[in-house]
């Protein structure tokens, strides 16, 4: 099959034919259709994320496919079925407290190496071996573009932050970090999911306008000064805030967090799931009186249970979440290099980067 390998941290990706996957028990081989490429990843192909990735290594995560074979602990997948796969992977013997890879991508510490070392590659190929848990059939209306079906891979994760954040209909939500391409994505997805009004603050003004006119009066925009005494009244202002969800990369200081934190309401909650400090920088400060005082519940969630991934795909098939008005831009397997470069130059709200294989070669959308 061809696949496209980083070989080396700072080197281009290179396309070349690699041996196929060799699948075994509990596992699934599936070609490769489509897959979005994150606006971040020349900074993982570079190094300056420090991803704990090992080259050679075909990267990528997650994808939508069609499954060629199955092992024989599936009982509903078949060959041909169109299907999401999932690259949030946990190893099967600790029920408690599984360690984790993101198939691919990334991971989470020995044991999480240790699993990523095992399943290596993503989907930056015409074939990836699956774990079965993590191969999800898709409706037949997925079918029509693939591509744009692709985004599955973006707006699952604040799915999870919202679900671990035990988002209520009707409730207030505050996403931090709303005017990039995760957050923008926790914005239409609190809304699909109930929230009866979500508040984005952000700097960029076109991007906030651009939120308030696709969702109307259930969006608060509101612009920051990066004055954090003066932006956190600003913000607490468009509450009573239930819920506050942090998706900021790691380039964003620790204060920027901190007064979005602390807009929350008392028996409020908060839910971190962004990568501020990540790079050095100054910790994540907040005052023990005011936790304890205000009764306020912080946990950290990375990625989202595996359960997230129906839940994403019944609210596409539905329309309770739109796929139609995201800017969907198409590269071919030969073109990846590109797409990276242009990932890195368009991660706006509800800008997808998406590398196609096999028969989506349908156009720009």
């Amino acid at each position: 099959m061809r696949a496209a390998t980083l070989t080396a941290f700072g080197s281009p990706l290179q396309v070349h034919h690699v041996p196929d996957p060799r699948t075994g028990n509990g596992e699934v081989l599936v070609e490769v259709l489509a897959t979005c490429v994150p606006p971040y990843a020349a900074e993982v192909f570079s190094g300056e994320r420090r991803y704990p990735l090992e080259p050679p290594v075909v990267p990528g995560v997650g994808g939508i496919g069609r499954v060629v074979s199955v092992g024989p602990d599936a009982t509903k997948l078949k060959a041909g079925d169109l299907v999401w796969c999932d690259s949030t992977v946990r190893a099967r013997d600790d029920a408690l407290t599984p360690d984790i890879t993101l198939q691919g991508w990334s991971s989470r510490g020995e044991g999480g190496a240790k699993l990523a070392h095992y399943l290596h590659d993503g989907p930056f190929a015409e074939l990836m071996r699956v774990p079965t848990e993590n191969v999800h059939p898709l409706p037949g209306s997925a079918a029509a573009d693939p591509a744009r079906w692709s985004a599955l891979g973006v707006h699952t994760i604040p799915y999870g932050g919202l679900v671990a954040g035990r988002l209520a209909a009707g409730e207030t939500v505050l996403v931090s970090g709303a005017t990039g391409n995760l957050g923008s994505s926790a914005v239409a997805v609190a809304l699909a999911m109930g929230a009866g009004h979500v508040v984005a603050p952000g700097r960029n003004r076109a991007v906030l306008d651009l939120l308030a006119d696709r969702f109307g009066a259930r969006v608060s925009p509101v612009e920051l000064s990066g004055d954090e005494d003066t932006d956190r009244t600003r913000m607490a202002a468009a509450g009573p805030i239930d819920l506050v969800v942090d998706l900021l990369p790691p380039q964003a200081p620790s204060s920027a967090t901190r007064a979005t934190v602390m807009t929350v309401r008392e028996y409020g909650r908060v839910v971190l799931m962004g990568g501020v400090g990540m790079l050095g920088g100054a910790d994540l400060a907040l005052p023990y009186p005011w936790i304890m005082r205000n009764s306020v519940t912080v946990r950290g969630q990375w990625m989202y249970p595996r359960t997230a991934n129906v839940a994403m795909i019944r609210l596409i098939a539905t329309g309770a979440l739109d796929l139609a008005p995201e800017r969907v831009t198409r590269f071919d397997l030969d073109q990846v290099n590109d797409a990276v470069a242009h990932a890195a130059m368009h991660g706006g709200p509800f800008d997808r980067t998406v590398l196609t294989l096999g028969a989506t070669h349908l156009g720009d959308g």
